[in-house]
């Protein structure tokens, strides 16, 4: 094997043959490691030995073999219920064939991530099935030395092993003897993220500025302006970008305290006057044996990242701050769930998960084509497998295996597709019993709605909220409202004629 520096050899600089160049110290991290042997070498100038030292290491800076990454999907999902009734939060649907668990799956894999923990909680059976469906890493041939381990929250021995997950930190902290596992030996950096957001990030690019820059602990941001800085815990920062405070959705004067000058972070002028205000996305790196010095001896005892370990560690630790300037949804509301899943219909979409070049990844379904007869679709996306019939779409997402009948007319929908098809017998014969299929059937409107998987609307159905309802919890009758939009069940019942 032949390792070969190619240099550029200026004027009057003198090749001695058999002449070796003195190579830079090796990093920490790649001490020990046999050496690849030199068969070959080209003495250079001073100038051109430290630009081959520099890119050694921007190598190393963006070694991804020495990253986990631990996506947080444990938790309740309050927020987003009754789409949390029966699943975990990472496994809810989106954009028509996703999971949200897809998201930084696949930026893990766009980035060269391909070690990976989940940490589960609450109905994790659908959440499991489909990682173990999409993301099987075990035949280590394209992954290499990767891995996607599941981790369910379990009980232990003695009182403290009683307890379930009661933050972020503390469901790391239940499972943190794996960073001393043999496969963890030469981890350097853990990537901390959260299972239920929109965005497309290289990851790489935020582990290399924050081992460039020294840090302890980085966070990713995101510039806001003052419309939504309320809604976020903020960060204030110093001339170099470090964390030095934190306030946690303030308001009023404690808001305008928190005003910082973004073009630290690499703003325009005229952006960061419009957008003062840093916000943390929840998404995480720590030096791992930092981490685990915090979690078990420095705060033993706290339970969140966000709230309590990273403000507590700014004052002696170096917590820098890292810009990610582009889309970024938190979709932990019926209503930021609603409204992300319309903005992917959108001319131009805020988001498109169509991206040859750091595609996102689902399970496999082997569906068909969309079967679409004399319909009009506008502004909408149709997924795979789905049967729509002389109906009419505006602005809405239709998932896979979806059945839309005759005259029907869906606007501003969710519709999250169904698990199984029903046969043309098994349809003909719910119909004949007055019973009604999975799918919408005729002459049905529905608009602002978000219409969970395998349900079974009728015949003749208005479901508008004309009312303008904000709250509304209908069990009984298959449905609920939240901030004012419908939501039908996960394998409910719409009787024919109803009016909602």
């Amino acid at each position: 094997m032949m390792n070969l520096r190619v240099a550029t050899v200026a004027p009057g600089v003198r090749v001695l043959g058999g002449g070796v160049a003195r190579v830079p110290p090796r990093p920490r991290a790649l001490r020990g490691r046999r050496r690849l042997s030199v068969r070959m070498s080209v003495a250079t100038t001073e100038a051109a030995t430290a630009v081959g030292a520099y890119e050694d290491q921007e190598l190393e800076a963006r070694n991804s073999k020495t990253v986990v990454a631990v996506i947080l999907g444990g938790g309740a999902g309050t927020r987003l219920f009754p789409l949390t009734k029966r699943r975990a939060k990472p496994a809810v649907p989106i954009g028509g064939a996703y999971r949200l668990i897809d998201v930084p799956m696949s930026n893990c894999i766009n980035s060269g991530i391909n070690k990976v923990y989940i940490l589960t909680q609450f109905n994790s059976t659908s959440l499991n099935r489909h990682l173990s469906r999409a993301y099987d890493f075990s035949n280590g041939v394209a992954f290499g030395d990767g891995f996607v381990e599941v981790l369910a929250a379990t009980q232990r021995p003695g009182t403290e092993g009683k307890r379930w997950f009661q933050g972020t930190a503390d469901a790391v902290r239940q499972f943190d003897w794996l960073f001393d596992d043999a496969r963890a030996k030469d981890i350097e950096d853990v990537l901390i993220l959260s299972g239920d957001h929109l965005y497309r990030m290289d990851y790489m690019d935020f582990v290399q500025s924050h081992r460039q820059r020294g840090a302890g602990i980085s966070i990713c941001c995101l510039p806001i302006d003052d419309s939504r800085a309320s809604d976020f815990g903020l960060m204030k920062i110093d001339d170099t970008g470090r964390v030095i405070s934190f306030s946690e959705k303030p308001k009023g004067d404690d808001l305008k305290a928190m005003q910082v000058d973004t073009t630290v972070l690499g703003l325009s002028k005229e952006e960061a006057e419009q957008k003062p205000y840093i916000a943390s996305m929840g998404v995480y790196i720590f030096k791992k044996d930092i981490l685990l010095n915090l979690l078990r001896w420095r705060f033993p005892t706290a339970n969140d990242f966000g709230s309590e370990i990273i403000p507590a560690s700014a004052k002696e630790i170096n917590v820098k701050a890292y810009l990610f300037n582009d889309y970024w949804e938190d979709i932990g509301t019926i209503k930021s769930f609603f409204e992300a899943n319309l903005a992917l219909a959108e001319q131009p979409p805020r988001f498109s998960f169509y991206d040859a070049d750091k595609p996102m990844y689902t399970s496999r379904r082997n569906l068909p084509p969309s079967l679409v007869n004399n319909s009009k679709i506008t502004d909408s996306i149709i997924s795979h497998g789905c049967f729509l019939d002389n109906c009419r779409i505006e602005h809405s997402v239709v998932g896979v295996r979806s059945r839309i009948g005759s005259n029907v007319h869906l606007k501003d929908t969710v519709m999250l597709g169904a698990d199984y098809y029903e046969t043309d017998a098994e349809r003909g014969e719910l119909l004949t019993e007055g019973k009604v299929p999975i799918g919408i059937g005729e002459n049905t409107t529905i608009q602002k709605c978000i219409i969970d998987k395998n349900a079974r609307i009728g015949k003749n159905v208005t479901i508008s909220n004309a009312e303008g309802v904000e709250e509304a919890d209908r069990t009984s009758e298959g449905f609920y409202i939240r901030s004012g939009i419908t939501i039908v069940l996960k394998n409910s019942i719409i009787a024919d004629g109803l009016v909602i």
